[in-house]
């Protein structure tokens, strides 16, 4: 007798019935283990987005500065673009990146760093030298939370990813596959005590059958030692209806 739910297609025999109590136990130590992941990466996510708004605040202020500190470079100096670009010849901040493992997901981590070799030092000049050493350290710090806002959102964008994955799946052992391996496991259960009962029917019917065939030969047996059986007596012999004593 099968049971009222879907079921994998298989043999009810105790060889499969083992079988299916091992998967039933994997799917059920899966299930435990995605789930908290799933915790864990949720709860990781949260974190990254009280995070990113800290930086996307960090952000508005740097930016803030640094138009501050470029209108009085513009105040002090005029139009400096020509002379920057001209004393700019190699980058003065890089940005390296590594991997981060977040609860067996991968994400990326950026980070700014700073080369040692020093541009050209506008510090004296009559122009407002002052002023524009002023502005690059503002907008190197700019800089530095632009790459930690990166990382930041990176890292929330493949986490949400991870976190929709996982769930999927959660709810896939939850809602199918787990209850189709128990509804598998309790079909084999029926069915071999089916036979277990039908088997047991017949060993008993067999049984009476073989008692019933034995006490049959018994009695005939005893029947035909008594007739084969003589007198023992005169007495036993049966009385002649002629003579009369």
């Amino acid at each position: 007798m099968s049971s009222g739910g879907a079921r994998l297609n298989v043999f009810p025999t105790r060889q499969n019935l083992q079988v299916m109590k091992f998967k039933l136990v994997g799917a059920k130590k899966g299930h435990s283990l995605l789930k908290k992941k799933a915790d864990a990466l949720t709860m990781r996510l949260r974190a990254l987005l009280r995070d990113i708004l800290d930086a996307k605040d960090d952000m508005g202020k740097a930016f803030r500065d640094g138009n501050f500190a470029l209108a009085e470079v513009k105040y002090a100096a005029g139009d400096i673009k020509q002379s920057i670009i001209e004393s700019v010849g190699a980058a003065h901040k890089l940005v390296e990146s590594r991997v981060d493992n977040i609860a067996g997901v991968k994400v990326p981590v950026f980070a700014a760093v700073d080369k040692e070799e020093v541009g050209e030092n506008f510090t004296g000049l009559s122009r407002g030298g002052q002023q524009i050493n002023k502005a690059r350290g503002v907008f190197s710090k700019a800089v530095d939370v632009l790459v930690q806002l990166a990382t930041l959102q990176t890292s929330f964008t493949i986490l949400d990813e991870a976190i929709k994955v996982t769930s999927r799946r959660v709810n896939a052992l939850d809602t199918v596959v787990i209850p189709r391996i128990a509804n598998t496991v309790a079909y084999i259960k029926s069915e071999l005590d089916e036979l277990e009962r039908e088997e047991f029917f017949r060993l008993k019917r067999s049984q009476d059958k073989k008692k019933k065939d034995i006490a049959e030969k018994e009695a005939a047996r005893g029947a035909e030692s008594a007739e084969a059986q003589p007198p023992s007596s005169l007495l036993d012999k049966p009385l002649d209806s002629d003579v009369i004593y």
